[in-house]
């Protein structure tokens, strides 16, 4: 279902989008993530989160990019911060120090309880595919007080069992990100391009909150690799309203 048009209005990476910037609020301190959370994140900024502090790993605070950045070294993003900052003081004085409200990270696999790999996919010695890497993901998942992940929705991105754990998120379940002394609440929401988990009180086990429209729970449930946990208030998000659409693509026309 991932990028077909819906409704003949968006498509479904664009509700995807506009669902993932919804989660973020006014105010709040963001480090972002490039692709989907950055595209997520300023998006928010331009609709109905003007005072985001956008935050990125290459050192720029406050970034407000007309357009999305290819990369945490493009261009833009320095010229449109507020201040740049060494890689150090980013992740010593703002990060690791609980400065940072939120953080926006996408995934190659996620887990039950949002566990994140960016790393390998197979074996770690031996894979069939080596990704982009940790980066500052795992201190960003470890830190920030919570954590919003976007990914795309499918048996391979959502499995049984990570092929390597990247970025912890609610590690095996409750009281383990507790156990392990991490400042962070940890991951608050998933969001595809289905729909939107977020994890059990009690058991930080995700569970479907939310199904996009024309989006049902089957679809959901085929297209993730465990038993999926279903909330008995079952939503559906809310349609891209026609001003976020065109925000959002002004923003991809510009890149």
């Amino acid at each position: 279902m991932s990028s077909c048009r819906q409704n003949g209005q968006w498509t479904s990476d664009e509700m995807m989008a506009v669902a993932a910037a919804r989660e973020l609020g006014d105010g709040v301190v963001c480090f972002v993530g490039i692709g989907l959370p950055s595209t997520a994140a300023n998006l928010a900024r331009r609709m109905h989160a003007p005072n985001a502090v956008l935050i990125y790993e290459s050192g720029c605070i406050g970034s407000r990019p007309d357009r999305l950045p290819a990369s945490i070294g493009d261009g833009v993003l320095s010229e449109t911060a507020v201040a740049n900052v060494g890689v150090v003081e980013i992740f010593s004085y703002w990060l690791q120090a609980g400065r940072i409200d939120v953080g926006f990270l996408g995934a190659a696999q996620i887990d039950r309880f949002a566990n994140i790999n960016t790393t390998v996919i197979g074996a770690y010695d031996t894979p069939s595919v080596r990704l982009p890497g940790a980066g500052g993901a795992p201190e960003i998942a470890a830190n920030c007080g919570e954590v919003i992940i976007t990914l795309p929705h499918s048996r391979r991105a959502f499995v049984e069992e990570l092929d390597f754990v990247t970025s912890l998120g609610h590690g095996t379940g409750s009281g383990h990100r507790e156990q392990l002394g991490l400042r962070g609440r940890g991951p608050s929401a998933v969001i595809s391009d289905l729909c939107v988990l977020r994890p059990d009180p009690v058991t930080k086990e995700l569970t479907l909150t939310s199904v996009h429209p024309g989006v049902s729970v089957d679809d959901v449930r085929s297209a993730t690799g465990w038993e999926l946990a279903v909330a008995e208030d079952l939503g559906t998000t809310p349609p891209p309203a026609s001003e976020e659409l065109a925000e959002l693509r002004e923003l991809k026309a510009a890149s």
